[in-house]
């Protein structure tokens, strides 16, 4: 029992920096991000006796993140509002912080579904068939909404797009 704890931590302590990555860019609030990663740790503890039958549990906890994100925004539904805050020690230089400020502030503008879609397939690396997977949809519907998500965030960049590939 003792030894699966201690397993636990060590793999919350590796893991923690690259869920709550993630999980910033699906919030876009530093205090949310927190909350998620949280939540995803408890759920993840809970699972964490038969964590032996999952052969990646990196991975299975990305996609309780994903998941857990998607569930809570359901239930929310839009009732509160949250305001992008730039944690200080994700700045590198000032290009780089200029492009992380001006692409959270476009995803905040997608639905939470599109940027969950976004942040999984180009920031996380992931195949189609794996968000698919991560948030029970058919890798079809996968495909068209990070089309119509891509056309949405090019509209919300507008001009700047152009101006942030240049950074």
């Amino acid at each position: 029992m003792r030894q699966a704890a201690d397993d636990f931590e060590e793999f919350a302590h590796a893991r923690t920096p690259h869920l709550y990555r993630t999980a910033w860019l699906l919030a876009g609030d530093r205090h949310q991000a927190e909350d998620l990663v949280q939540e995803t740790l408890a759920k993840m503890f809970r699972a964490w006796r038969g964590i032996s039958r999952i052969d990646n549990p990196a991975a299975y906890a990305q996609t309780v993140l994903a998941r857990t994100f998607v569930s809570q925004w359901r239930r929310r539904r839009l009732v509160e509002q949250s305001y992008a805050e730039v944690p200080e020690e994700i700045a590198q230089s000032p290009g780089d912080t200029e492009l992380r400020v001006a692409l959270q502030g476009a995803l905040s503008e997608l639905a939470p579904l599109d940027r969950a879609v976004l942040v999984l397939r180009f920031f996380e690396d992931r195949s189609v068939e794996q968000v698919a997977l991560d948030l029970g949809k058919k890798p079809g519907a996968i495909r068209t909404r990070t089309s119509r998500a891509l056309d949405r965030l090019r509209a919300v960049l507008g001009d700047d797009a152009v101006h942030l590939a240049s950074l």
